[in-house]
């Protein structure tokens, strides 16, 4: 085992204290309304968090909360981004059609 992983230097029941968020519900958000790739990734990071944290590895699930975030986050700009670029792209086909109409 990394040194530094686990709950007082080693895997045992779950700590004291509330587990690290595991930002699920944005997780499947992400994946279903914005860019499933990277929500994908998201998802499978919030699963592991609370297992990690049962197990002992502190670390490991703080861990895997911020890159479940992380991934939430790139999947919501992502989508936004594809987003703004469908309407740009309508937007410009919408006004080169009315120009080519006499």
């Amino acid at each position: 085992m990394p040194p530094g992983y686990g709950y007082g230097g080693g895997y045992g029941g779950p700590p004291a204290g509330p587990p690290p968020s595991n930002y699920l519900v944005p997780a499947i958000l992400t994946t279903l309304f914005c860019c499933l790739p990277f929500g994908i990734v998201s998802i499978v990071f919030a699963a592991q968090v609370n297992s990690k944290w049962a197990m002992g590895d502190v670390r490991g699930a703080q861990d895997s909360s911020q890159k479940a975030k992380t991934w939430a986050t790139v999947s919501a700009i992502a989508g936004g981004v594809i987003l703004i670029l469908y309407i740009i792209v309508f937007a410009l086909a919408a006004s080169h059609s009315n120009t080519s109409n006499p």
